[in-house]
Formats: C-alpha cells, structure tokens, sequence
C-alpha cells in the first residue's frame, strides 16, 4: 500500500524513528523500498554524488525531474520528495509552484522540498502548498547558501533564535516534516521536541525523529569523502574495485567469456 505523507505525522506522534535515504536511479530506489525506508529524497546532493560537482548549486532542475521520474517507478509505494535545485524557486512564487509542479507532474514525486526559513522561503513554501503539492522545509545547515555562509558550517546554539524562527515560521506555513542539518545535538533535540511536524536529521545528533543519509555515503561509494556524520555501513568501492580488475584480468587472459557464456548453433539446424 502506498505511504503518504501524513504516515510520518503518525510515526512522530508513536514516537517511532523515522528512517529515510536518498536515491537517484531506479535500482537504488527499489531497493531502498523493500529494504522499509518511509521516504526517499532525490536530493540535489545528486550534483556531488552522481556527477562528481564539488557542491550542489550545480543542480539542474530538467536532469532532477529525470532522476526523480527513475525514483518514483523505483518505488511506487514509497514517498518520493523532489528537492528543488538552486534557482529553482528563489525569483518568484509563480516560478517556484511552476517547477514544484514539474516535480509531481513530470517526476513522479509525492512532494518537494525547499531550503531556508527567511522570509521569501517561506513565501516560496505558502504558494506551492497553496497549489495543492505538499513541502517539506530544510533549516540548519544550508547547501545552497554556501556562497553566502562562507561554507558548510555547523549551526551552533549562538544561532538558536535565528534557527528557531525559521523552522517554526516554516511550519506556521504549512510543511509536512523538515530536514534539521548539521545542527548541535541539543539544540537539534530543543528543535524536534518543540515542532509538531516530523524533524528529520542529517548530521544533527541522536535525538531528532529521524534520520536521512546520502545512499552514496552509506554504501561506501562517496571516496575520501568522510564527514563526521556519516557512518559506511559497506564499502561497496572496494568491492567494485575488485570486481572491475578481475574482470579486466580475464578478458585480457582470455577466461571471459568462458564456455557458459557463448551460444552455439541450435541443434538440427
């Protein structure tokens, strides 16, 4: 049966763990849905892990609806949420409902999400919620912000009535959970018990009502790339690694193909 958004309502209100990912292919996604994740990002961390971009403001919105359609047909039963790439909705209300909708219509997705909690993100959130596609709000650390953070900056407990004005200003308008990155555990854990709405965490500590990785990092495919947060619970490089290299030592000694990799003459014939 089909998970909906308000089953993580549900989940906060059990005091269940909510356990997401992120994906961004078909395979990737049919997995992570019979392995019971309750919702899948495709994330603009697609920009980093797929193709290889030092940050994520590289994402562009046609190749997120492609890889987001791959997602959705991955995992029909699933909750899908769209993450609207940089400059995607910053101009205009009507710009971001138009490319929230592209989501849905073209991609599949269940939902999207939007980072921030200013003012104009909050515009950008009411309008596309107004349009009947629901949102998912994203405070903390900031990707998309870097430009104007200086970097990728853990948000600390000198930043409190910043970080807690956005998320609850956030949630006045009408989200449906929120992603809290790269927070300090307590104040993450002030934020998750003082939100109605699901606190999904990404490096934000034990205490929020979820949590969400990049695939990517989980499986050990993200190279030299190891954040705190992340724990690698396989290091799939490795493996592929050698794979590839006994591969390219059996084609080149002529193991592969072997006798029950060919076809023969049908008999008879």
């Amino acid at each position: 049966m089909k998970k909906d958004i308000h089953f993580l309502s549900i989940k906060k209100s059990q005091r269940e763990k909510i356990v997401s990912l992120t994906a961004y292919d078909y395979m990737t996604a049919r997995l992570e849905e019979e392995s019971g994740v309750d919702f899948i990002l495709v994330g603009d961390s697609m920009a980093m892990a797929v193709f290889g971009e030092e940050n994520t403001l590289g994402s562009d919105i046609d190749v997120m609806i492609a890889h987001t359609r791959a997602v959705s047909k991955g995992a029909p039963n699933t909750i899908v949420v769209g993450d609207m790439p940089f400059g995607s909705y910053e101009k205009s209300d009507s710009l971001a409902v138009k490319n929230a909708a592209r989501f849905v219509s073209e991609g599949g997705a269940d939902a999207v999400k939007l980072e921030g909690g200013d003012s104009r993100s909050v515009s950008r959130v009411k309008a596309i919620i107004d349009s009947g596609i629901p949102v998912m709000g994203h405070v903390g650390l900031l990707p998309q912000s870097i430009a104007e953070t200086g970097g990728y900056r853990v948000v600390y407990s000198s930043k409190r009535a910043e970080l807690f004005e956005d998320a609850l200003a956030l949630e006045e308008a009408g989200v449906f959970s929120m992603v809290l990155e790269g927070i300090e555990e307590e104040l993450a854990r002030e934020l998750t018990l003082e939100l109605k709405v699901p606190a999904i965490g990404i490096g934000a500590g034990r205490y929020t009502d979820g949590q969400i990785l990049v695939v990517n990092d989980l499986l050990g495919l993200s190279g030299g790339f190891n954040p705190k947060f992340v724990k690698k619970y396989v290091r799939l490089d490795g493996i592929i690694l050698e794979a590839l290299k006994a591969f390219s030592r059996e084609v080149r000694n002529g193991e592969f193909p072997a006798e029950n990799n060919v076809y023969h003459a049908r008999e008879g014939k």
